[in-house]
């Protein structure tokens, strides 16, 4: 019996020793020729997460300092050309690093044979480890693809009772070809000697990854704004999209398309239907130290309603800190030249808040 019980202990650490080498698969050597053995988790924005078994916490490196990668993990990953795959990643060099595809391949960059046929090669690509701007370990499944936010904030002032809420949250997925996201946001205030000021905005945002970061969307879009008076508006937005910058510092993007709205004001009995087009810009900075900075500015001329512009900007600043907490202020502006009567022309939010992110 006792040695029965000693072979069980002796199978159950070599089993968990076996899983701990296997897990612990991925080297880096760094520009300064340090060397690291662990899990790359992820990759984004110019950092990358690392896992190691001699840290209670990941570590997260800049991924300019990273000089070179070995890994036998799957990853999903994008270059800033735009092309994505599902593959593996080994440096060949300090500069160049050969992607090996599994599935069989590119994703997206179907080549045909003379024949006419749809195939995919299985040829491993050599690419500057400098064009690598995404990879997320798919190891993990379902939940590696998943991304979470949600930060509040609270404003309380003893003159005039000022009381202010916000709440912001999100979730998102990201497969191989498109992604999607949900947001949600939420601002309550309350004054003395004034009507209290509600504001909800919810989105439903979805891309399709074409070639050359080319995208086909689809956003659906709820708010509801006490200061314009909106009950609510019900937007559908149809368009295409482009990454004209696409790095790990920065990106730069443009889309336009149609947008149908149904809106709901307080001050009409029946809600109307109006066509809009729209053309946008969004722009991130985020090579700059713990500081990611966004900003997008959306413009709806409409085509059903002469004369009639509406615009959106927003503006955040997001400091993050340790165990994927941040701190963020952010800016609101929504503007419409013929508001229905009552209505301002111009409404914003002004939010500092304090979030996680996963």
């Amino acid at each position: 019996m006792m040695k029965l019980k000693a072979l069980a202990l002796l199978i159950l650490i070599s089993s968990g020793f076996s899983h701990l080498l296997f897990a612990q698969t991925d080297t880096l050597i760094l520009k300064n020729k340090d060397k690291i053995i662990g899990e790359i988790k992820s990759m984004d924005k110019g950092v990358m997460v690392f896992e190691t078994d001699y840290s209670n916490s990941d570590f997260k490196i800049d991924w300019k300092k990273v000089s070179q990668v070995f890994s036998q993990t799957k990853f999903l990953i994008t270059l800033s050309d735009g092309m994505r795959y599902n593959g593996m990643v080994n440096s060949l060099n300090d500069s160049l690093v050969m992607i090996t595809p599994s599935i069989p391949e590119k994703i997206l960059d179907l080549k045909k044979k003379k024949n006419n046929q749809d195939t995919l090669s299985l040829q491993p690509v050599p690419v500057s480890i400098n064009s690598i701007v995404y990879l997320n370990a798919l190891d993990e499944g379902f939940w590696s693809r998943l991304s979470l936010f949600f930060d509040v904030g609270t404003t309380l002032t003893k003159a005039n009772d000022l009381r202010q809420f916000t709440f912001n949250m999100g979730t998102g997925y990201l497969a191989d070809r498109w992604k999607v996201n949900f947001t949600l946001n939420n601002l309550r205030s309350s004054q003395n000697g004034t009507e209290p000021i509600v504001r909800n905005e919810l989105t439903l945002a979805y891309n399709y990854f074409l070639q050359k970061d080319w995208y086909l969307l689809y956003n659906l879009n709820i708010l509801s704004n006490t200061e314009q008076l909106l009950d609510f508006r019900n937007s559908n937005m149809v368009g295409l999209g482009k990454y004209l910058i696409h790095t790990n510092k920065v990106y730069l993007g443009f889309q336009g398309g149609v947008n149908l709205n149904s809106e709901k004001f307080a001050t009409e009995p029946n809600s109307s239907r109006t066509a809009e087009g729209f053309i946008g810009a969004g722009y991130n900075i985020y090579d700059i130290g713990d500081l990611d900075l966004l900003t997008s500015i959306m413009v709806y001329p409409s085509i059903s309603t002469k004369d009639r512009i509406r615009s959106d900007l927003k503006f955040d600043i997001r400091y993050e800190f340790k165990f994927d907490l941040y701190f963020k202020v952010g800016t609101t502006l929504n503007y419409d030249n013929q508001p229905v009567e009552g209505a301002s022309t111009l409404d914003y939010i002004f939010q500092t808040t304090i979030g996680w992110k996963l």
